[in-house]
């Protein structure tokens, strides 16, 4: 297998864990009562445990970007070229409809019957009866700072000058603290494939506002890539 095939299915591979991962925590966790109830510390750790875990673990092979935003922020930075990038991409949206579609393989063997329309994948969006009902302005504005924050962290903590060993927690730690204050807005993206693939089988209102969080964070994460190339890379000694 070409080296180049084998970046683009580490990239299919990790998207499709942080989706199972990171929706299977709102779509299975919320829903159970007691002892094995989720709430939004349990949500917030699957999806920063879900990056950490694939940084080190598909991270020597792509840099696990699982993340078309991120893809999109090291072009931008000057980090891989955009013909790489877009193989990325495609893989990366690929690998989000794959793990919602194995989230939906779990939740359709519930005994009691799971319907998917109704009770939702985790996905994202905004407006009324959705989490907090904020507007679209507020969504896309947090949306857009937290896929920029998120970025620009990726970033410095995987500068090559610096060879950071922690990486993987510092950049896991940075998408579980973002959860505190900015879910309750969108459901927290920043990540076009993790909307994308619980959006394609939720369909409705999920499906109608996805537009939203493949275009905002991706813009997000290019801004980031140009400040960080211009305002940090170029002015270190």
């Amino acid at each position: 297998m070409s080296r180049g095939m084998s970046k683009y299915l580490a990239e299919c591979f990790g998207t499709a864990v942080l989706v199972l991962v990171g929706c299977g925590a709102v779509a299975i966790g919320t829903a159970a009562s007691g002892a094995t109830a989720v709430n939004v510390i349990g949500i917030a750790f699957s999806f920063g445990l879900a990056v950490m875990a694939m940084a080190y673990g598909i991270g020597p092979i792509s840099g696990c970007h699982i993340n078309p935003a991120v893809t999109v922020g090291m072009a931008t930075a000057g980090r891989m070229s955009w013909a790489e990038a877009a193989g990325y991409i495609v893989a990366q949206l690929v690998g989000g409809i794959i793990g919602a579609g194995l989230l939906v393989l779990i939740l359709k063997g519930k005994i009691a019957g799971y319907d998917v329309a109704t009770a939702g994948l985790g996905q994202n969006g905004w407006g009324p009866k959705y989490l907090g009902e904020f507007g679209l302005m507020a969504a896309v504005v947090v949306e857009f700072l937290a896929t920029f924050i998120f970025i620009y962290v990726i970033l410095a903590a995987t500068n090559p000058t610096l060879n950071l060993q922690v990486a993987g927690l510092i950049i896991g730690l940075t998408l579980f603290v973002l959860h505190f204050p900015f879910i309750n807005v969108t459901g927290l993206s920043v990540n076009p494939a993790r909307s994308l693939g619980p959006a394609v089988f939720v369909g409705g209102n999920a499906l109608a506002q996805v537009w939203l969080f493949l275009i905002v964070p991706t813009v997000a994460g290019a801004v980031a890539g140009v400040f960080f190339r211009e305002a940090v890379a170029e002015r270190r000694p």
